[in-house]
């Protein structure tokens, strides 16, 4: 089962494109894409659990230069 989700992001001013284009190359990440609004990136994530989706937010995700926050809403299918 494959586990995915949402990461919207808040940058520093100015570091959308840079964060997104950064994020885009971790592994697991799916899309990532400068936007506008509250948030400035919105990244679609997957992995292989909710655990590995985890660490992926944590170690990979909110070590990029210029995040501010972050707020993942994991995919659920009702």
């Amino acid at each position: 089962m494959v586990v995915q989700a949402y990461i919207l992001i808040q940058t520093e001013v100015g570091r959308a494109a840079d964060v997104a284009a950064a994020i885009a190359g971790v592994k697991g990440v799916t899309l990532a894409e400068d936007v506008t609004g509250p948030y400035d990136v919105i990244v679609r994530a997957e992995a292989t659990n909710v655990d590995e989706l985890g660490a992926l937010v944590v170690e990979n995700v909110q070590n990029v230069d210029g995040i501010t926050r972050t707020l993942t809403c994991p995919v659920v299918h009702i």
